[in-house]
């Protein structure tokens, strides 16, 4: 769930209210889809919304690429708190995703894998087909203090 506290808002904020909202619904649909073509045998329901959620980090990927977040690392008894760019984050979550659905068989341990994996690959199409269209709205660019550099700022209203 803190997946998508983390990046859903500002996934919200480049598709709109209601935009976001069919978004969610349409990834967590097709992500569901995605685990039933790797898996139509089984007989046991998915309940959840990880693929949804999946599908907004796959959107935060794409739309924010040069973004940083900030991750926990275990270093063996030792928790360190670490940057790191997302593109890192997302990439190793997303290839966590793929070994897991492939050496796990069908939705081993009750988490469907292949649901998060096609998620996350319909929310980077979408978002690359928003961005490239122009539905998206875009970023708020400000310039860092003390330098001649742009950023991206999130915004809660729109004008």
């Amino acid at each position: 769930m803190w997946f998508l506290h983390i990046f859903g808002d500002n996934v919200e904020d480049r598709f709109g209210h209601v935009g976001y909202a069919l978004f969610y619904l349409a990834s967590g649909i097709l992500a569901s889809g995605t685990h039933l073509l790797s898996a139509p045998q089984s007989t046991v329901p998915t309940i959840g919304a990880s693929g949804a959620i999946a599908g907004i980090m796959g959107a935060y990927l794409v739309l924010y690429p040069r973004a940083k977040v900030v991750t926990i690392l275990p270093i063996f008894v030792f928790i360190q708190t670490i940057v790191v760019p997302a593109p890192l984050f997302l990439g190793f979550w997303f290839l966590l995703q793929i070994y897991e659905g492939t050496t796990s068989g069908s939705g081993g341990a009750g988490v469907a894998w292949w649901a998060h994996i096609g998620g996350f690959a319909v929310g980077m199409i979408t978002a690359w087909l928003l961005e490239k269209t122009g539905i998206a709205s875009p970023p708020v660019l400000t310039l860092l203090p003390n330098t001649d550099r742009t950023t991206a700022y999130r915004y809660r209203f729109r004008q």
